[in-house]
């Protein structure tokens, strides 16, 4: 794990320091982007913020995550990098985008980089992560999982 102090670099790669970037998220104000989003999340994983992370998945999802796998992985590991390919901004209401990013990491077996396409969506103010390994249980024409009011169909079906 990595731990970081608001006067050190921000371990999402931007640069900044701690608390000039994912450390405000952290505390509690709202990622502007998806990208923001996701970046603050690796920062989570690095610095093993684990309710971060929960609060930060769409909230349809979480009673699914299983925190204490979450929690393994973020402490075993030593978080080596991040970089962002592309942030695309879908529009629509509720506002939707897609991060693709590759993460780095190293493990009691090995170093390994994962590329990931992540979906985003944005409600009431706040971007939530889509989390792709959590299965939901939902009709085309029952109440989308993000709480926009609309239809699954005619919002985040897509993602799913």
């Amino acid at each position: 794990m990595t731990t970081s102090s608001s006067d050190s670099s921000c371990p999402c790669g931007s640069a900044n320091l701690l608390s000039e970037c994912c450390g405000r998220y952290h505390a509690g104000t709202p990622a502007p982007s998806a990208e923001t989003l996701m970046r603050s999340r690796y920062s989570a994983y690095a610095m093993g913020l684990i309710d971060y992370l929960l609060d930060t998945t769409l909230p349809a999802q979480r009673q699914q995550l299983n925190r204490e796998a979450i929690s393994a992985w973020s402490l075993q590991s030593t978080w080596l990098g991040l970089e962002v390919e592309s942030a695309e901004v879908l529009g629509g209401k509720p506002e939707h985008a897609f991060v693709t990013f590759t993460a780095r990491w190293h493990d009691e077996s090995g170093e390994h980089s994962h590329r990931e396409r992540s979906a985003f969506v944005q409600n009431n103010g706040h971007w939530y992560f889509i989390d792709p390994t959590v299965p939901m249980k939902i009709g085309r024409n029952d109440a989308c999982p993000c709480l926009s009011g609309q239809k699954f169909k005619k919002c985040c079906a897509v993602f799913f």
